[in-house]
């Protein structure tokens, strides 16, 4: 019994000098909330970069493999999109969010045509407007699927989604 009475006495002295757990401090607690915000502008610097290269990959494609000649305003497109996929990697690793800095004029440069593009396509803009003089007429549908979606259009909709996520990363990064 002696033997018993002595483990649990020490078991009551060390329960009383030592602490329970540490609670969390403030300054881990921002920590850890800077570190989940910062994984989030990392996400959101990746998916851009993501789509990127999947634009740049399916525009190799179409040209390539499928032999669709690009017109002119098709390659100024290009011009604005396959630069991206190495800027964006390049401010991933490590994460740098002053890389909108870089990436969004240039993204923006590439909307402002291929919005063009789309409004010459659908004739909302005469063709006498049109850059393309020779080789392929800007005008031209070259695919169309699902009876809507065109090679311009889906070369808006990955600039605005770029776009769209280079502000959203501009915004959390600047707080």
């Amino acid at each position: 019994m002696l033997y018993a009475d002595a483990e649990i006495s020490s078991i009551d002295v060390a329960m009383r000098t030592e602490p329970p757990i540490k609670a969390a401090t403030l300054s881990s607690a921002v920590a850890l909330v800077g570190s989940a915000t910062a994984s989030a502008i990392w996400q959101l610097g990746f998916a851009a970069w993501l789509i990127a290269a999947i634009s740049t990959l399916a525009a190799l494609f179409l040209g390539e493999v499928m032999g669709l000649t690009p017109c002119v305003l098709c390659w100024y497109q290009r011009i604005c999109m396959f630069p991206l996929v190495f800027i964006l990697a390049a401010g991933l690793f490590p994460f740098d969010p002053r890389i909108v800095r870089y990436a969004l004029p240039l993204s923006s440069a590439g909307w402002l045509i291929a919005v063009f593009h789309l409004l010459l396509e659908k004739g909302v803009i005469a063709e006498s407007v049109t850059p393309c003089t020779q080789g392929v007429p800007c005008s031209q549908v070259q695919i169309e699927w699902f009876g809507f979606v065109t090679i311009p259009l889906l070369a808006v909709a990955a600039f605005t989604v770029i776009n769209a996520l280079l502000i959203v990363i501009y915004f959390r990064a600047s707080k």
